[in-house]
């Protein structure tokens, strides 16, 4: 499976962003979706997981209830809303694809390529 991920960009303190992954080669309900962010020079961490049908979702504590995450099997896509946006908050963010859903980030074979969040204060 293809992973596409977008929706990244400069907002300030405060604001919203959605993004989204967009799969491609295979039917994204095969597999369980997480979101994971990278600061240059920090490992990879957990933002959110959601399992293949939706109906569980894991959050790190950091964004604990300023984002959710969720999907729509029959466009393919994976939505990270994210809300209430802090400066701590900027990273690249991917979207990547397990067969289980999962917050370790070796558990998961297919990544997209990234797309940048800024938040300025």
């Amino acid at each position: 499976v293809q992973l596409q991920a977008s929706g990244g960009g400069l907002v300030q303190a405060g604001g919203s962003l959605r993004l989204s992954c967009a799969a491609s080669g295979r039917t994204l309900s095969t597999y369980a979706m997480g979101w994971f962010r990278q600061v240059s020079g920090k490992e990879r961490e957990f933002v959110a997981g959601i399992s293949r049908s939706g109906g569980r979702t894991l959050y790190a504590d950091s964004v604990k209830g300023r984002s959710t995450i969720s999907r729509d099997n029959a466009r393919n896509t994976v939505y990270l809303q994210m809300n209430s946006l802090k400066p701590e908050d900027t990273a690249v963010y991917y979207c990547a694809a397990t067969n289980i859903i999962s917050t370790t980030t070796q558990n998961y074979d297919y990544w997209g390529q990234g797309t940048q969040v800024t938040v300025s204060s």
